[in-house]
């Protein structure tokens, strides 16, 4: 399935495929970069990128529906979604800020038309940002104790999502 980027999207040729066995530990490496580039405004990792890599390959791949941005054969962006929610979604940092993101993000809007929610930690005011600029509103604030991090968090929801608050 050849998924269109925005218009405006520096990389021409990105396609966006379902994840396949194949592809976990490759996605798995772009979700490590991502969560330890410069500036990266994430909790530390807990597990190791064996660990990250068992969890493609035994969770995501068979439970959730997960989505690979390749360009040039390489997979850059991995978008998961998790019923209405829209689980993960790292782009490789050397790509960031070229569009990818926003491609599957309006991927994931098309497949859960009826709305959307997703968790980001409060440090992470660049993804914050920019799911708000996808139209995303925040609905709740949290410490963080039902995550694995045990980082404070923030839930944001797009579209018609039953946790929106107001109209």
């Amino acid at each position: 399935m050849k998924y269109l980027p925005r218009p405006t999207a520096p990389v021409d040729d990105l396609l966006i495929r379902p994840l396949e066995p194949y592809d976990t530990d490759e996605a798995a490496q772009v979700w490590w970069r991502s969560r330890h580039a410069p500036g990266a405004q994430l909790p530390p990792a807990i597990h190791t990128p064996e660990q990250v890599a068992t969890w493609f390959a035994e969770v995501l791949l068979p439970d959730a529906q997960t989505w690979v941005g390749l360009d040039d054969g390489r997979i850059v962006a991995v978008l998961t979604l998790d019923g209405d929610d829209l689980d993960q979604l790292y782009v490789d940092p050397e790509l960031a800020g070229r569009g990818i993101g926003s491609t599957l993000v309006d991927l994931a809007k098309d497949l859960r038309p009826g709305g959307l929610a997703l968790w980001t930690f409060q440090t992470n005011l660049n993804a914050q940002a920019f799911y708000r600029s996808h139209g995303f509103t925040e609905v709740r604030r949290t410490d963080g104790a039902a995550n694995e991090e045990r980082a404070p968090d923030v839930r944001m929801v797009w579209g018609k999502h039953p946790e929106r608050t107001t109209d």
